[in-house]
This record gives C-alpha cells, sequence and structure tokens, in this order.
C-alpha cells in the first residue's frame, strides 16, 4: 500500500487536515475541492489539487505533492505540472505548491533557478515528522502523526487516537475510522488483522466498507493461492508419472532429477515404488 495514495485518501476525506498543516482554519476546507486534474500537453493526471468552489474567488488553487522517500525531480515535476495547468485552465487566481515530505531527509533541497518562488512562499515545505504537539490534537493529524511515528511510539498513538474517534459524533465515526483502519494497516503491516483488532479493540471494523474490501480481496487472494497450489500438485503429479518410462529408458536417478526439476529423494522414493 503506497504511502503517498493513502495520503491522498486521507486528504480526500478529511481536507481540513490539510489547512490545518498550514496553520490555517480548518473551516476553510469548506471552500475547496479536492481532487486529481488532467494535464493534457503531459498525458497525466496532477493527483492532488484543491480548486476552490466558484463562490470563494479569493481563495488560492494548491497543487500538493506527498513525498515518504528521496525523489530529486519532486520539485521539477511539481512546477512543470503547475505551469502547464495554469497555462491549460487560465484561471483568475493565486496559487501555491504545497510538498509534505515525511522527513527532511529525503528533501534534496530546492533547485536553485526555482529558490525565489520559494522566497516568495509560491511553494510550501512541510516535513511531517517534525509537527509539534503545538501543532494540534485534531484526528486528521493524529493520523498524519501516526503514521510518520517510530513503531514502539506509534501503539500508544493508535490508541489515543481511536479513542478520539469513539468519541466523535455518530455521523462522522465510521468514514473517521476507516481512515484509521487503512493507516493501521499500512503501519503494522507485518501484523495481521486479527492481531490489529487485539491490540486496538477494534471490534467496530467490521462494519466499515474497508474492512469489507480486504476481506473480498483476501477470499480472491485465496482462491488464487488454492488454484497455484492445485497447479503446482498436478504439475507434481505428471512428473512423478513419467518417472517409470525414463527408468526404462536407461536414465540415472540424478538424470532424472536434473531434467524434471525434481529433488534427488523424491525420485529416489517415486523409483522404489515404481514397476519396470
Amino acid at each position: 500500500m503506497k504511502t503517498d495514495t493513502i495520503f491522498y485518501t486521507l486528504l480526500q476525506n478529511l481536507p481540513s487536515v490539510f489547512f490545518e498543516l498550514l496553520e490555517q482554519p480548518p473551516t476553510l476546507a469548506s471552500r475547496y475541492e479536492f481532487s486529481s486534474v488532467e494535464v493534457k500537453e503531459l498525458a497525466r493526471r496532477i493527483d492532488g489539487v484543491f480548486l476552490p468552489k466558484s463562490d470563494f474567488p479569493g481563495e488560492p488553487i494548491y497543487f500538493v505533492e506527498v513525498q515518504f522517500q528521496t525523489d530529486e525531480d519532486l520539485y521539477w515535476r511539481l512546477i512543470t505540472e503547475a505551469a502547464v495547468y495554469l497555462n491549460q485552465y487560465k484561471p483568475n487566481r493565486r496559487c501555491q505548491g504545497v510538498v509534505l515530505w515525511a522527513k527532511r531527509s529525503f528533501d534534496p533541497g530546492i533547485p536553485l533557478v526555482y529558490q525565489p518562488l520559494f522566497d516568495a512562499r509560491y511553494i510550501r515545505i512541510i516535513y511531517l515528522d517534525e509537527l509539534d504537539e503545538g501543532s494540534g490534537s485534531s484526528i486528521g493529524l493524529g493520523i498524519i502523526k501516526l503514521v510518520v511515528a517510530p513503531e514502539d511510539e506509534a501503539i500508544q498513538q493508535a490508541r489515543s487516537l481511536i479513542n478520539q474517534v469513539q468519541q466523535a459524533d455518530a455521523a462522522n465515526r465510521r468514514n473517521l475510522l476507516e481512515l484509521v483502519e487503512r493507516m493501521l494497516v499500512y503501519k503494522f503491516s507485518s501484523y495481521s488483522r486479527q492481531e490489529l483488532e487485539a491490540m486496538f479493540g477494534l471490534s467496530e471494523w467490521k462494519q466499515t466498507r474497508f474492512y469489507q474490501e480486504v476481506r473480498e480481496e483476501t477470499r480472491q487472494e485465496l482462491k488464487e493461492e488454492i488454484k497455484e497450489e492445485i497447479k503446482e500438485e498436478t504439475q507434481l503429479d505428471t512428473k512423478l508419472g513419467t518417472i517409470p518410462r525414463l527408468l526404462k529408458l536407461g536414465l540415472s536417478i540424478e538424470q532424472i532429477a536434473e531434467a524434471l526439476e525434481l529433488d534427488i529423494e523424491v525420485v529416489r522414493q517415486a523409483a522404489k515404488g515404481a514397476k519396470y
């Protein structure tokens, strides 16, 4: 599960957290639609764009990049895509690029040619692992802090976050729980779903769409595994069936094992039961 995809899902479902990161009122999210936009000249889409609703002509466009590994081309790509978008759609608005790095060490630095854009605040950089306690205690920020936290700290953070979600109003609890689930599955990928349920007391998550999706994916994966096992067993049976004929042709056990790509001991055991 890619981390940037998880973050775009978070921004799609909880856009207020983006404005919290910018130290702006979370209520500004109601003035925007978060989506991906097509850039025809590049034959691709920009994954994260906050486009102001038409009722709010004074609000800027935000181009968002999330990065959880070093990327030497990120600033070049962001500015190129933003410039092509602005040329294509020609919006009469201000704009700002926002880069969310997981760690400062991943950031290769603003290219010198674009430094004036950074100085003029056309590009805003946020290092997620440096968010301090003063940055707020909302559920959205809690999810972000959970993802970038070391695993030994993340367990306690996850429990606190789940408590917050369970205290939310009923109308939002299901969606918030689903977001937390996605983060937990990503953060604790080495744990089974049953272990996560036991660790965090998540009895409610069986009701969410995400749980149902993952369960169906698991079923499909299990079916494919069973099919593959049957296929491998059939192939093995076919190989074992050829051993008596190869023995009759005078091939040694070692030669048969090499030809059929079988363990010598397997061939030897099959040869003992063969009548030739």
